[in-house]
């Protein structure tokens, strides 16, 4: 066997190229696998937070950022009981990070762009999409979270790193308020 005098940054000791040819498995796999996560999870993180953040294109550009950042870490993420959970929680904060920089950067008032809203998220009634949309973002995160999702109250909690309590209460408040405005509409 030939050595690959590359070693560590710090002097570390040399490997063979037997050891380097091991490794390439082991990180074929670790592809594999979050690749079957992404094909999995996107279309469903995609949707759900285009529901939460009442926009479809932010959406699935809020999923994209989380599943970027779980590549990133994804040998600690794929061991967590809801990696999905985990990506749902860092796209929600990602995209209202930016929002909260959009108006920020926004010095002259427009209305609100209803056109990417409600009705263009694929797959949901227009009357559901529209009463979703007039709950606030948290309401919306449980909502999504607990039945569009289908996660529990305490995997909801988790990814959103609330106490299941405070998921009760945004829930009954929230699907009261649902209950009100689709009872109106109908």
């Amino acid at each position: 066997m030939t050595e690959n005098h590359e070693g560590s940054a710090t002097g570390g000791t040399p490997t063979t190229n037997a050891t380097t040819a091991n490794a390439a498995p082991a990180t074929r796999l670790r592809t594999d696998d979050f690749d079957e996560f992404c094909v999995a999870v996107q279309p469903s993180l995609a949707r759900a937070l285009a529901l939460t953040l009442n926009d479809a294109e932010l959406g699935r550009d809020a999923a994209a950022e989380g599943l970027t950042r779980a590549w990133a870490r994804w040998s600690s993420v794929s061991a967590m009981d809801n990696p999905a959970g985990w990506v749902y929680r860092v796209g929600l904060n990602w995209a209202r990070s930016r929002l909260r920089k959009r108006r920020r950067e926004v010095t002259t008032p427009f209305p609100p762009d209803r056109s990417r809203t409600s009705g263009s998220i694929d797959g949901y009634d227009d009357a559901v999409a529209a009463a979703l949309a007039r709950l606030s973002p948290d309401h919306r995160a449980v909502v999504v979270a607990r039945y569009f999702l289908d996660w529990s109250e305490a995997t909801t909690a988790a990814a959103l790193e609330v106490p299941v309590g405070t998921v009760k209460s945004r829930l009954s408040r929230a699907l009261e308020r649902l209950d009100d405005d689709l009872r109106s509409d109908g």
